[in-house]
């Protein structure tokens, strides 16, 4: 339906540039042609005919664009503020207006010195204001949406290799901008209002699934920000916790009582941000909190953090010297034994201090792990195997893999799943197999006892993949004091 509506208002559009071109003295057809018909309006307007090349350039082509079209129209006295918004907003109906009314002339090229003296049009102080919080809203909402985005690490997710209070840029560019699922929505929000709160977006245009064309592909062991995948998601203080995980431990009442449920479009949901450990067509598992890839060894982050058991003999730690080393640290319920989360120099650095005894590294047994089904009794440290969907990948489908593929099937590719007497049924028919339509992608993090991840709730589609992390432009450390706050060693370091 989109695409019709789309489509009859693009021909009506068009048939208005067609008017007007006349209008100048052009033939009609030159205002559908894409390229020669800016390469007409740049002669029309007297801007430099070279600036068609630029329309081959990724968002520069936006601004190429409209500043030729909207020059375009001042060459007709389309000067006005109001003018200026219904001509971006509303071409479909001015256009063909304008083009009809016998008063609207073509008066020359607009960018002259000549036309600005014989049509001198001065702006009021509220329409230079207009026009530069516009023009910067829309410039700023073009490269948050398309090239680059800042991001804070609010988790430990991704300890030690991303701290708490890392601000980092992260590229669209590299995977390919994802053109907005959910276009109508309020500026430099992600789903929530500032201050009054409230949804920042409307659901009454819902555009599907595009990608533009990026540098590189999604690589192993890459950094990645995503939209969580889960889809429920719940109040803010419970960000890494989905809803399912609520109601398994407080039961469905409670969560029903205590805590907003929302689900939100996909671009509009949580931003996490993880590594891609796992590929499409991948075969993933861990033996004992090791991760193996297709059945070798995956790599290991220099900076990967594990939960550790410290055995001392009883005389405590030196608490500055933990401060000093920014080591969280939970005490047991015997007084000789801590947990702490560690890297492995870390581990070694504890290791070595006179009064530990032993350092053990701990294995998650009793933490349940995706699909949460009977049929496997898999753990966080204790997993798999379990093939990743790759686009066109074909999976048989049995009492085995509805528990691992379903909700892909159902939730992430917009198909209904049912079971009956006879088997299974995908929208209505009668289905042995089904072939995925899309990349699925594993993810982890790099604090691996400490992060709500894949072994959680699964696979990440690729329309959830936001875009590449690529360095860390200032980081702030809570814990310091006056200029030591900044972490000055990690200001612009890059994320591997």
């Amino acid at each position: 339906m989109y695409y019709i509506i789309f489509t009859i208002l693009t021909i009506v559009t068009l048939y208005g540039l067609w008017l007007l071109f006349k209008k100048a003295g052009k033939q009609g057809w030159e205002a559908i042609i894409p390229f020669y018909r800016e390469y007409v309006m740049a002669q029309l307007t007297a801007r430099p005919t070279w600036w068609v090349i630029l329309l081959l350039v990724p968002i520069v082509n936006i601004f190429i664009f409209y500043a030729l079209y909207l020059d375009f129209l001042k060459s007709f006295g389309k000067r006005r503020f109001w003018e200026s918004v219904v001509a971006v907003l509303l071409p479909f109906i001015f256009l063909p207006l304008w083009g009809r009314d016998p008063n609207v002339k073509y008066l020359g090229q607009s960018n002259t010195e000549a036309f600005h003296k014989k049509y001198p049009y001065k702006k009021t102080v509220a329409r230079e204001w207009a026009d530069a919080i516009i023009f910067a809203t829309i410039a700023a909402t073009l490269i948050r949406g398309f090239l680059i985005e800042a991001y804070m690490i609010p988790t430990g997710s991704m300890e030690r290799s991303l701290l708490i209070g890392d601000f980092l840029f992260v590229s669209k560019l590299n995977y390919g901008p994802r053109v907005p699922i959910t276009p109508i929505a309020f500026p430099f929000a992600h789903h929530t209002m500032p201050v009054t709160g409230g949804k920042a977006y409307s659901e009454a245009i819902q555009l599907p699934y595009k990608r533009l064309p990026g540098f590189q592909k999604i690589k192993r062991n890459d950094v990645v920000v995503f939209n969580f995948p889960a889809g429920d998601t719940v109040a803010l203080e419970y960000q890494e916790r989905t809803y399912a995980d609520l109601v398994r431990e407080m039961g469905k009442d409670i969560v029903h009582n205590q805590f907003t449920i929302e689900t939100r479009p996909i671009d509009k949901r949580e931003n996490y941000i993880k590594r891609c450990v796992g590929m499409p067509g991948d075969v993933v598992s861990l033996e004992r909190a090791k991760l193996f890839i297709n059945g070798e060894p995956a790599f290991t982050p220099p900076e990967m953090q594990m939960a550790n058991f410290i055995y001392t003999d009883g005389s405590g730690l030196n608490r500055e010297r933990m401060h000093d080393l920014r080591i969280d640290f939970q005490q047991m319920s015997d007084p000789s034994v801590f947990m702490m989360h560690l890297t492995v120099k870390q581990a070694e650095t504890i290791k070595s201090w006179g009064n530990v005894r032993e350092v053990e590294m701990y294995i998650d047994e009793s933490s349940a792990a995706y699909p949460h089904d009977k049929h496997y009794n898999w753990s966080i440290d204790n997993f798999g195997p379990l093939t990743i969907p790759a686009e066109g990948w074909t999976v048989a489908l049995d009492s085995l893999t509805i528990p691992l593929y379903g909700r892909a099937i159902r939730d992430y590719e917009g198909n209904t799943l049912e079971k009956k007497a006879d088997g299974y049924y995908i929208n209505g028919e009668r289905a042995d197999s089904y072939t995925f339509k899309q990349n699925y992608y594993w993810m982890m993090g790099d604090n691996r006892h400490n992060s709500l991840d894949s072994r959680s709730w699964g696979f990440v589609p690729e329309d959830h993949i936001v875009g590449k992390a690529l360095f860390t432009w200032m980081s702030w450390d809570d814990k310091g004091t006056f200029l030591s706050k900044i972490r000055w060693n990690r200001i612009f370091k890059g994320i591997n």
